[in-house]
């Protein structure tokens, strides 16, 4: 008899962490961080409810922090199993769990509290992980064993497929939306028993995805001609190299005028660098450009930013101009200063271009807020909010219920995870109309027998 408990990421999207118990042996689903408000923020200092000592396994979808950001806390609380991942995401986690340090000290602080985790838990940590290629069987021992397949949502990123004494649980992480730019889509998974799927656009559809592009091209033209600053918070891993492999075609078939393009961003940087040691991961098209000799991470007017010192240099290139930052929320990270900036600027536009969570600045100023508060002051919102659905990294409903239409002769059940309430009931309610399946949208601590 096995069991499977959700303890994070359910009925939101962020804090990923799933156990899954087989006789005597027990392995996690991701381990991600808390975030986009106090209150979530705040759940990561709680003890974990379990115990981190008899974890066998840690197997890793992707490497965002919500998915991994309390890897080093269980390390930290006496964890000392094996951690399973694809080798970018191993590169990934470590550069990724490396930045977050410091923000976690300033949380910490915030709340009066020592940190959930130091460097020497992350070195411990990773230490722990073993790389595995899409395909390849992890054995577990008594007709327990994983497999990734490839979910197209960050280089990388997996699907899990856990194999049970015949039964097979898929565990989604979180599902890419192709076609995109550079990576592979989505691989079908089928002849599952149980799914455990991310839900986070189960009440929405993007834009067409083809037509991103253009949208993306005419935020920079209307920018252009009001002759402000366009502003695009953007995630250090995928939407920033997305966006890069945009720009570079609309820049080199002349589409856009040549204008300063800033990466102001240390962490992007450093992920686009983990990006060029693994082409092997790309798609065709982006595979072959390489090949011709195109490096789409290198064009005219493109500029990346390191230091502080180049990011404050930013402020005395005059308008038209072009700025990617973190994070990719608003809720840290260098585009702060430039939203403080330019936000009051009615000629400057902001370009949203991610899931923007609930509670989050970003979320925010997408609502429709008016003024915000930005490093003590008060800044009124006269720049132009825009967002382009469409460079969403996560599939949408249409996307996840074809997902579910694969195995729909064999699935038992579907847990809806990793989105909040509403988008999550509206895709359960689609899910059981449509196929007549029992899609259950989970409870913190529930457990069920697999």
């Amino acid at each position: 008899m096995s069991h499977l408990s959700f303890f994070g990421g359910v009925e939101e999207v962020t804090g990923s962490n799933y156990l899954l118990e087989h006789k005597d042996k027990k392995i996690l689903i991701d381990c991600g961080m808390f975030q986009g408000s106090r209150f979530a923020e705040e759940k990561n200092f709680e003890p974990f409810p379990y115990n981190p000592k008899k974890i066998d396994f840690l197997a890793i979808t992707h490497s965002h922090i919500d998915h991994i950001g309390r890897i080093p806390k269980l390390y930290r609380e006496g964890f000392r199993g094996k951690i399973f991942s694809t080798r970018p995401i191993k590169d990934f986690a470590e550069l990724f769990l490396s930045d977050s340090l410091k923000q976690l000290e300033d949380i910490a602080r915030d709340f009066k509290k020592e940190p959930f985790f130091d460097e020497k838990d992350l070195i411990g940590a990773m230490n722990l992980f073993e790389t595995y290629d899409y395909g390849e069987k992890i054995d577990l021992g008594e007709n327990f064993y994983l497999i990734f397949r490839d979910a197209g949502h960050i280089l990388g990123s997996s699907i899990i497929e856990v194999f049970i004494n015949g039964q097979k649980l898929a565990f989604t992480g979180d599902l890419g939306n192709p076609p995109t730019p550079i990576l592979k889509p989505t691989e079908r998974i089928s002849n599952a028993d149980w799914l455990i799927m991310e839900a986070t656009y189960g009440n929405r559809l993007h834009e067409d995805k083809l037509k991103r592009k253009t949208l993306l091209e005419r935020a920079i033209e209307d920018t252009v001609t009001q002759g402000g600053v366009l502003m695009i918070p953007a995630f250090a891993m995928e939407r920033t190299q997305e966006i890069l492999y945009e720009l570079d075609e609309l820049v080199k078939n002349h589409r856009i005028p040549r204008i300063p393009i800033f990466i102001d961003s240390p962490l992007a940087i450093k992920a686009t660098n983990i990006y060029k040691k693994y082409t092997d991961y790309y798609n065709q098209e982006a595979i072959s450009l390489i090949r011709s000799g195109e490096d789409f991470f290198r064009f005219s007017g493109l500029k990346f930013t390191e230091t502080k010192e180049e990011s404050k240099k930013i402020n005395d290139v005059p308008a038209p101009k072009i700025i990617i930052a973190g994070s990719g929320m608003s809720n840290g990270g260098r585009i702060l200063h430039h939203e403080r900036r330019y936000l009051a600027d009615p000629k400057s536009l902001l370009l949203i271009i991610g899931y923007q969570a609930f509670g989050s600045l970003g979320r925010r100023l997408l609502d429709g807020e008016k003024e915000v508060r930005l490093f003590g002051e008060t800044i009124p919102v006269r720049a132009r909010v825009r967002a382009i659905g469409g460079y969403s990294a996560h599939a949408d409903q249409e996307g996840l219920l074809e997902f579910v239409s694969n195995m729909r002769e064999t699935l038992k059940k579907v847990f809806l995870v990793h989105g909040e309430f509403g988008a999550a009931e509206t895709l359960a309610l689609k899910i059981k109309d449509e196929m007549a399946i029992e899609a259950i949208i989970p409870k913190f601590g529930e457990k069920f027998e697999i």
